[in-house]
């Protein structure tokens, strides 16, 4: 015979597992969270410092036919879909940096030069994961992980749960968002890439006077100082590009998240 104390402990643990379902989700799509690194135990157990007190701040009754049914299934599925959808969107902004240091890579002629990303496991550009850690650090310092927390505990006042789908206007914000991963990146890029550009163009003009002189045993290291220097002197205004796409990123999160 269960003890009259713990009668109600499987209603209980179904009431957590529901909560911890959106902010996991969110977490999972989004950047730091994300991490390979993370442990599961402890991002299940930042999930649910963020989602008990959501739940408890909206009303919420389990379905009649409990979770294994049409209603349970609904409802995970919106929870799912509404927390992947936040997380995805300031993923986006994060991505745009390492769209940025592929391209100032590629014109450096450091395309071949690459190592594992630790966020997502693959193998990427090692300037481009020099700037995708630089955009982990500007996340942090700017409180992009506490605001992320907060855009989803927001997103339950507007998206109760049971009723977590979204507008077809905010799901076409985020597809147009998505497609301006690319124009971010080539803003994060320019003031780097642009300059490399012209560097090989007067290389190549050089080679054009000159046939007898071997364009790839000086192009090359004339674009990776190049290259080099910029960077250094350009690091700045590539932070600033790169935390306006995080608040980007945010900001559309947010939207996402009034419904």
């Amino acid at each position: 015979m269960i003890p009259q104390g713990f009668a109600g402990i499987e209603a209980q643990l179904w009431l957590l597992f529901v909560a911890a379902i959106r902010p996991g989700a969110a977490f999972l799509a989004a950047p730091v969270f994300g991490a390979p690194q993370v442990p599961l135990q402890l991002r299940f157990v930042v999930a649910l410092a963020v989602g008990i007190p959501a739940m408890a701040a909206v009303p919420f009754a389990m379905p009649a036919d409990g979770i294994a049914s049409i209603a349970g299934f609904m409802l995970v599925a919106g929870e799912v879909l509404a927390g992947l959808a936040l997380g995805f969107a300031v993923q986006i902004g994060f991505s745009a940096a390492l769209v940025a240091g592929e391209t100032i890579g590629n014109a450096m002629g450091l395309g071949f030069a690459g190592m594992v990303d630790p966020m997502s496991g693959g193998q990427t550009p090692a300037l481009g994961q020099m700037l995708s850690t630089l955009g982990t650090f500007l996340f942090l310092a700017m409180g992009g992980h506490l605001m992320l927390a907060s855009i989803v505990f927001d997103s339950y006042r507007s998206l109760p749960p049971g009723e977590a789908w979204m507008r077809p206007q905010a799901i076409g914000g985020l597809i147009t968002f998505g497609g301006d991963l690319f124009a971010m990146g080539l803003a994060i890029a320019l003031p780097v890439g642009f300059a490399i550009v012209l560097v090989q163009l007067v290389m190549g003009m050089l080679a054009r006077s000159a046939p007898a002189l071997n364009l790839f045993s000086v192009g090359l290291p004339a674009a990776l100082l190049a290259g080099i220097v910029l960077l250094a002197v350009a690091t700045p205004q590539i932070a600033d590009a790169i935390t306006r796409a995080l608040l980007r990123g945010l900001e559309t999160a947010r939207d996402l998240a009034a419904g």
